[in-house]
């Protein structure tokens, strides 16, 4: 019979049970000197793990996709070649404008064809997961790359890979989306801190 017991080291040096359920099982399923054998493994802190959400969900109420038909390779292709057009000779600004302009035009005839902008959680959390640097590379059969966020689930990521995460998450959501709204970093933690403190 295997089971999984979740358990904290108390000051004492002695192991308590972590949770609910770990008290049941020892109690209901194991007796008095039985003798259990266990390969332990330090986990993940579930508590810094709902921060990481709360941040994430921070992000996701003050995005609002908008131009969302032109991707942002597009927008960078196209300004880019403006930017290169200018150095051969032609008013750099006039022609940022002017990229501006056909960009505007190309997400207004994919709208009017049937695009339409929707938000969605599951693809806004891959997406914070791979700008965060969070990715594997995958090649598809027609020869492009996708970038295809790793798993963040507790058995694929130790505490401090998961630190890290969260820095680069936070730092890609400030730049996209929070500082928009926020004066500090600081307090933008400090508010999806409180909106976990509701939730819990």
């Amino acid at each position: 019979m295997a089971l999984e017991l979740q358990l904290i080291k108390h000051h004492s040096g002695i192991l308590i049970p972590a949770t609910p359920e770990t008290s049941d099982i020892l109690q209901s399923k194991t007796r008095l000197g039985d003798v259990l054998v266990a390969e332990f493994r330090r986990v993940r802190n579930p508590a810094f793990h709902r921060r990481f959400f709360a941040l994430l969900n921070l992000g996701f109420e003050y995005w609002e996709p908008t131009s969302g038909a032109i991707s942002s390779n597009e927008r960078k292709l196209i300004t880019g070649y403006a930017k290169f057009l200018a150095s051969y000779g032609g008013n750099e600004g006039a022609l940022i404008d002017a990229a501006e302009q056909y960009l505007e035009q190309v997400a207004y005839r994919r709208v009017t064809n049937g695009i339409s902008l929707c938000k969605s959680f599951d693809a806004y959390r891959s997406w914070v997961i791979v700008e965060a640097g969070h990715f594997d590379a995958i090649q598809l059969p027609d020869g492009t790359l996708k970038k295809h966020p790793r798993s963040i689930s507790f058995a694929n990521m130790d505490e401090l890979e998961f630190q890290q995460l969260y820095k680069a998450a936070l730092d890609v959501l400030w730049r996209w989306v929070l500082s928009r709204s926020f004066r500090s970093r600081d307090e933008a933690e400090n508010v999806a801190a409180q909106l976990l403190g509701f939730a819990g």
